[in-house]
């Protein structure tokens, strides 16, 4: 099922995608860090703890937004360079300035790029990373075959999204959190009605845990790894290119 941020408009998920991260550019990191109370950062953290037993050197984040992973992932010890790639080029000015004011420009570089369509070359980088926008790729399977493509053989895969808590009573608290109070507040802040109702949608739609695991496998991954954050609320996925 696709869902679509402006239901009424005939234009792709791709198109409107990028239009609402456009138009929430200004209050996305605010907006983020409310919304999840803060509990964003330190899934990151351990994300980027994960990662960097790897010792990547050269690292694709696709999806980056405003660059907050991007970032995290310039401090492991071994990276020489972090490419973040995303569709909205209002992300990106926001991304290139946050970059710019912690001196990271020479290790930071920020591009507008298509996951379905990455122009980089075959086996390219050590690892790939996605922070909450793989559920926003208009075609999940062509963007997961771009990642494998331009992944180094032994490369690794992560990605950090959203999931749905199973158990009682986390699930139904989840629930109404997500699909009432993230709606409302996103609204009063960032005045797009439709962005912060697609949020839950997306997250709803969505194949999480192990069918996403199933479809990382489909793609050609090995060693595929579902890590459940924060009662479920968030996952951490892991594969790795064949040698």
């Amino acid at each position: 099922m696709t869902v679509l941020p402006y239901k009424e408009e005939p234009s792709d998920k791709k198109s409107q995608v990028a239009r609402m991260f456009n138009n929430i550019a200004a209050t996305y990191d605010l907006l983020n860090h409310v919304l999840s109370l803060g509990i964003d950062v330190l899934w990151r953290k351990k994300a980027t703890k994960m990662l960097a037993r790897r010792r990547p050197q050269y690292l694709l984040d696709v999806a980056t937004g405003t660059a907050d992973f991007a970032i995290q992932l310039s401090k492991m010890p071994s990276i020489q360079k972090v490419i973040g790639v995303d569709i909205s080029e209002k992300m990106l000015e926001y991304g290139r300035e946050k970059v710019h004011q912690k001196g990271l420009s020479e290790k930071v570089i920020l591009e507008y790029g298509d996951s379905e369509n990455l122009k980089y070359e075959d086996n390219t980088f050590d690892a790939v990373t996605v922070a909450f926008g793989v559920r926003n790729f208009a075609h999940l399977e062509q963007g997961l075959k771009e990642i494998f493509r331009v992944l180094k053989p032994g490369g690794v895969l992560l990605v950090l999204e959203f999931s749905k808590p199973k158990r009682f009573p986390i699930k139904q608290l989840y629930r109404f959190y997500f699909t009432r109070w993230v709606p409302w507040v996103g609204r009063l802040i960032s005045k797009d009605r439709a962005a912060y109702s697609y949020l839950p949608e997306s997250v709803d739609a969505f194949p999480d845990g192990m069918q996403f695991v199933d479809i990382l496998n489909q793609t050609g991954f090995k060693e595929t790894k579902w890590y459940p954050l924060t009662f479920g609320i968030s996952s951490i996925y892991w594969g790795v290119k064949p040698l």
